[in-house]
């Protein structure tokens, strides 16, 4: 087992690397106690080798896996990889690229949705992975020899799910399908939240655009107050919090303290302070600028059983292509396909639009129909 523990070793195995067209990637990290990832480990693989390395290890820098990450020679293949790539863009500022999501890719292949990665290895490979490890607090050291062959075993096991996966897109044609998938997580965009829009995270009832004015100017505070301390954002202020705080916004320490989760000293001190501004902040905004929430409102009379009929022909014609429906389409979508067969949504273009969009504005045009046949459900052709 190699395990890098200097910026020589892992110059040179980046070098080893960049000469392959795939590499296989995994970290482990921790996050309870920060508001960003820290990081702990990175397993990497080529078909050639596999190695650990320890970012906490005295003296490293890992300028030379940053490259290898930007290296557009080379795939860099994750599974379920967001939290990953979230790690990459905060510690080098840059997104890695070109990438391949192996979770995607199976929703692709038809192997349902969101599926895990210990259930995918078992079927593609047949093998099982030890889980003992699962929970581990990896920033403590040393580590053990079964910790480390844990970690390992998540690159190794990866390239075969790789290669299954990437002939059976090819065979099938439809590699071209997560194309736009793997652009929103090459997006630095996806792993950003601009502190003013981090109200749009907090679930609210409120209606009122001066309630969602104030959420929007204490939730940036406090947004900017975790970036700044590098803790959770629950450790500033609970959203229960937040949101107790727009609907009756305090003018004082002494009424702010009385706020559940704020004490007297929080109320009273620096960050009492910065929170009280940021409420008069949000109160002192003109109407005309104040956020709102498009309230959701029921289908018009006649869509709800057409919603039903989009459901059914959604779920055949996906179980039909092998492909999860998450990737097709969601409940919000088809209430807008009811409502307008010109909707801007992805189902209703590209590859989305051949295996469902096409047969859903068919079925609203009367073109096709539906029955039971053999437990199966088969579509008719009336044009």
């Amino acid at each position: 087992m190699q395990i890098v523990t200097s910026t020589e070793a892992l110059s040179d195995l980046c070098n080893r690397l960049s000469s392959h067209p795939y590499i296989t990637i995994d970290t482990e990290f921790l996050r309870e106690n920060t508001f960003w990832p820290e990081l702990c480990l990175v397993q990497i693989a080529s078909d050639d080798e596999s190695a650990i390395i320890d970012p906490l290890a005295d003296g490293m820098d890992l300028a030379p896996l940053f490259q290898l990450l930007q290296n557009e020679d080379v795939l860099k293949v994750f599974h379920a990889g967001r939290q990953d790539l979230e790690i990459f863009h905060h510690l080098s500022g840059s997104v890695p690229m070109p990438i391949f999501d192996t979770q995607v890719a199976a929703m692709v292949c038809g192997f349902g949705e969101s599926v895990g990665y210990d259930t995918l290895v078992t079927k593609i490979t047949g093998k099982g992975i030890d889980k003992s490890s699962r929970f581990t607090d990896w920033s403590r050291r040393p580590l053990t020899e079964r910790q480390l062959k844990y970690a390992e075993a998540d690159v190794t096991h990866l390239r075969k799910v790789y290669k299954y996966l990437r002939k059976q897109l090819e065979k099938s044609g439809r590699s071209h399908w997560l194309t736009s998938e793997m652009a929103i997580l090459e997006s630095p965009e996806t792993y950003f939240i601009p502190p003013e829009n981090a109200w749009k995270r907090i679930k609210a009832r409120s209606n009122k655009p001066r309630f969602f004015a104030i959420l929007q100017a204490i939730a940036a505070w406090r947004e900017e107050q975790a970036h700044y301390q590098d803790i959770p954002r629950s450790r500033i202020l609970r959203d229960e919090a937040l949101l107790e705080i727009a609907s009756n916004p305090p003018k004082d320490a002494e009424k702010l303290s009385h706020v559940r989760g704020i004490g007297k000293k929080f109320a009273e001190g620096k960050m009492g302070a910065g929170l009280l501004a940021a409420i008069r902040k949000g109160q002192e905004l003109p109407d005309d600028q104040c956020p709102s929430v498009p309230q959701k409102t029921p289908p018009p009379k006649g869509l709800g059983p057409l919603m039903d009929l989009l459901k059914v022909l959604l779920k055949s014609r996906c179980e039909e292509a092998g492909v999860a429906q998450k990737l097709i389409c969601n409940s919000q979508d088809l209430e807008k396909i009811a409502a307008d067969s010109n909707a801007d949504i992805p189902a209703l273009k590209g590859w989305r639009y051949e295996v469902f969009g096409q047969h859903a504005l068919a079925l609203k045009e009367g073109k096709i129909a539906f029955t039971a046949e053999n437990n199966r459900i088969r579509i008719i052709d009336l044009s």
